[in-house]
């Protein structure tokens, strides 16, 4: 998980490759056809990310 820590910021954390798949089938998507996320977005501080992989973004709510 990130580290930052902010009321408006929620969790980040790289999503496995088995969920990346299921999402993907899912959906009918491509990797490619996901949402972007810059490296230097604040949720993703203290994660290791490399160019590539998928983030997940967790929220308390299904709403927000």
């Amino acid at each position: 998980m990130g580290s930052f820590k902010h009321l408006f910021v929620p969790q980040h954390a790289v999503c496995p490759q088995s969920e990346v798949d299921e999402l993907c089938a899912k959906y009918g998507v491509t990797i490619e056809q996901l949402p972007k996320i810059r490296l230097s977005d604040p949720g993703l501080a203290g994660l290791e990310i490399v160019p590539g992989q998928v983030i997940k973004i967790l929220r308390p709510s299904e709403v927000t």
